[in-house]
């Protein structure tokens, strides 16, 4: 599933960059244009995963140096990579950056997105880990607060979150709070929260939702829904995707089929964290021979953007062999590493 989910976070971006002449861009657009909700999944599933793998008696301190060793190391290397593009072949991604040098290290300690005008700051998809770091300081106390409600309790808590996310661009324009919700860590909490209550009723072996299959046609629609509602957020899609989550974890732990299991997908799976950091540097970088929104033909429209799939996913394996894996190593002081990605 994670790797879906960056695969829709790429599509929608080669739709922003402009490949795609009038017509072929009718079809992206329908396709593509909700991909943000690539982003609400990660998050959504962050929560999900914590909540289902917390450990009993964990220091705080020992958690978030897990977490950071999961997302410093290839958020350092990819830092690196858009600031040396930015001072040499890529001079326009510094263009309306004021306060430079502060924005650079807000960045680089993943605190950036908190100011509006530094959220693209460094490699622009790093907004997001500004996010996760957040949630992941704050996991300890919802964890905590979470293991006391019962099944209905935690249903309670997962529709508060939805609501939560419904209707927060209308309170924040009604208390005149001006901030950019997309990428407000604030704002998004409350999906990771969701993500944390799904996963303790999963846990508590009481999920009463639709199947593989029933979530599935509830993600479609809401993603397919989305350009209808105009907020600050694409909430749309988030009852469905968060029903995808803990159907797929229902059935792993029953031992159902799921084509998500395929060893491909879990390989993919393994390198999207890569995918998704390095992808938009790559179509930046795409800009120096086929211009900004170039509009082309079909065949240079659906070739740029497939020529930045295989570069993107070629590094993805690299960074995650080279950089991801070794990185958190380093980080743990641990020779070998074993499981999933979490």
């Amino acid at each position: 599933m994670r790797w879906a989910a960056a695969f829709l976070v790429f599509a929608f971006h080669t739709y922003k960059f402009g490949y795609y002449g009038p017509e072929d861009e009718k079809l992206v657009s329908w396709a593509a244009r909700s991909g943000s909700a690539g982003v609400m999944f990660f998050f959504v599933l962050s929560g999900f995963v914590l909540a289902w793998s917390a450990r009993p008696g964990d220091r705080y301190l020992s958690f978030m140096r897990r977490r950071l060793a999961r997302v410093y190391p290839l958020h350092l290397v990819t830092a690196a990579a858009a600031l040396a593009l930015a001072f040499t072949a890529l001079p326009w991604l510094r263009e309306g950056e004021r306060d430079g040098l502060k924005a650079v290290t807000a960045n680089l300690l993943l605190v950036s997105s908190w100011k509006f005008e530094w959220w693209q700051t460094g490699n622009p998809v790093s907004w997001s880990l500004v996010c996760e770091v957040f949630f992941y300081a704050c996991f300890p106390l919802l964890h905590w607060a979470l293991r006391r409600p019962g099944p209905r309790g935690l249903t309670g808590v997962a529709a508060l979150c939805v609501l939560t996310v419904m209707v927060q661009p209308y309170v924040y324009k009604a208390l005149h709070v001006d901030v950019f919700l997309y990428s407000f860590p604030l704002a998004r909490l409350p999906e990771f929260v969701l993500g944390v209550a799904v996963g303790r009723i999963v846990q508590l072996g009481r999920w009463r939702g639709p199947g593989l299959e029933g979530a599935m046609a509830l993600t479609l629609i809401g993603y397919f829904a989305a350009p209808l509602v105009r907020s600050g957020l694409t909430w749309t899609p988030l009852i469905g995707l968060t029903c995808l989550i803990a159907a797929g974890a229902v059935a792993d732990v029953n031992g159902q089929p799921s084509m998500w299991r395929r060893p491909s997908l879990v390989k993919l799976g393994e390198w999207s964290f890569a995918f998704y950091m390095v992808h938009l540097l790559v179509m930046h970088t795409l800009t120096l021979w086929v211009g900004e929104k170039p509009r082309l033909d079909t065949i240079g429209a659906f070739g740029t953007a497939g020529s930045a799939f295989v570069v993107s996913l070629a590094l993805s394996a690299l960074l995650y062999r080279l950089v991801e894996e070794p990185g958190r190593r380093l980080f743990l002081g641990k020779k070998r590493l074993s499981g999933r990605p979490a």
